[in-house]
């Protein structure tokens, strides 16, 4: 795009602003999915704010590649506003059409400036295509890689909700496990049963596989990992929940327990674990 047609584009711009604006706006509006009051005085909002710096971002650059100095403002104002439309649960199509939906406004106010110069009018609509595609496509980029990281936060999240490790007593920790346990995940166990025993000082972590639906050699070695880490911290591991099948199984894996306390059920463990601590629980006498 030479430096006279992006002249000629912005001068189109900031001649028709007030009109473009509004048929810009009433073409987004019929895009929206979520319609309210908030919602459109936003979107008002965010479209008033991007053409002056369209403007300025042609006057300046007079380049249709965006990854340029003179586009930073107006990368910077799309990356917000997608990054805004992923938290608030837009899709991708929703949020790109806030560039996309520029394009047909333009060409009319294009073809009424241009309409004695055929050729001009070609290699401007060309050029002006290729612009806000390459402005639609960022959006997307952002949009893409800000959903990514949301999605990694709420697994990191989930992750963390389901390996709660709990005190059951003084000194006595439990970590029940339910689902697959996987490397990602074992590592969250494993920080999360770590830095509980440092802020209890507990001695005894009861690991409860109960919910664990199968033990493979992959399990086992995590298990083992979670075991070395939590004695190298000063406390002992007892693991619960091993059901008949599965003690079947790490026989025939030739996994190596033979130094680790295991219980059937997370009751026994808890006694085993009082009575390695030196407490004991008594019950009440019925008065007479």
């Amino acid at each position: 795009m030479s430096n006279h047609k992006s002249l000629q584009l912005a001068k189109i711009i900031t001649k028709y602003e007030a009109e473009l604006l509004e048929v810009w706006l009433s073409g987004l509006m019929t895009r929206m999915i979520r319609r309210d009051k908030n919602a459109e005085a936003e979107l008002r909002q965010q479209a008033a704010r991007f053409l002056p710096l369209l403007v300025q971002a042609i006057e300046r650059g007079a380049t249709t590649d965006i990854e340029a100095a003179p586009w930073d403002d107006t990368r910077h104002m799309l990356t917000e506003i997608s990054q805004a439309r992923v938290r608030q649960g837009f899709s991708s199509i929703e949020t790109a059409s806030f560039i996309f939906s520029l394009k047909d406004p333009l060409f009319t106010y294009l073809r009424t400036e241009l309409a004695n110069d055929p050729l001009l009018l070609i290699e401007e609509t060309a050029a002006t295509s290729s612009l806000f595609d390459r402005l639609g496509l960022f959006t997307v980029e952002v949009y893409q890689k800000a959903r990514e990281q949301i999605i990694l936060r709420q697994q990191q999240e989930l992750l963390e909700l389901s390996t709660p490790v709990v005190q059951l007593w003084d000194g006595v920790l439990a970590l029940p496990l339910s689902g697959t346990l996987d490397s990602a995940r074992t590592q969250v166990v494993m920080e999360s049963l770590l830095q509980k025993i440092v802020d209890t000082g507990a001695s005894i972590a009861i690991i409860d596989i109960t919910g664990v639906p199968t033990v493979d050699t992959l399990v086992a070695q995590h298990l083992l990992k979670t075991i070395a880490a939590a004695r190298l911290m000063g406390a002992d591991c007892i693991i619960s929940g091993i059901r008949p099948q599965i003690a079947q199984t790490i026989v025939h894996l030739g996994v190596n327990l033979e130094d680790v306390v295991t219980k059937a059920t997370l009751a026994d463990a808890f006694v085993a674990a009082l009575k390695r601590t030196g407490s004991s629980i008594t019950r009440p006498q019925n008065a007479a």
